[in-house]
């Protein structure tokens, strides 16, 4: 973890606004993330669905710091993972500056 500056993240979060509009708060963006990774374009989804598609995209998020890697995809097309390294104990305020250092590069590379 590198860290990042205020201006990666508006950079980031930019991206995202832009394709699906402003206000996008942490919750939104792990589970548009997550609709991206199950690849399946968007449809409606039921509310543990929802759930799931947060936790992909966390997992592909702290992919990029080698806490997760990915395993396989089920019979139904969802990526799973593996968990790589133990994750740090982080109190909310650092779980959300991992999370948004991960969406700046995810920004980066997948957007």
């Amino acid at each position: 973890m590198n860290g990042y500056t205020e201006e990666d993240w508006l950079t980031a979060l930019g991206k995202f606004e832009s394709i699906f509009g402003e206000g996008l708060e942490m919750d939104g963006l792990l589970f548009l993330i997550g609709v991206q990774e199950l690849g399946q374009g968007f449809k409606v989804f039921e509310k543990d669905e929802k759930m799931n598609l947060m936790h992909i995209a966390a997992c592909k998020l702290l992919s990029a710091f080698d806490y997760y890697s990915f395993s396989h995809r089920d019979e139904q097309g969802w990526p799973h993972y593996t968990q790589s390294d133990s994750l740090p104990g982080l109190a909310k305020k650092e779980q959300e500056k991992l999370l948004k250092e991960a969406i700046i590069i995810y920004s980066r590379t997948e957007l």
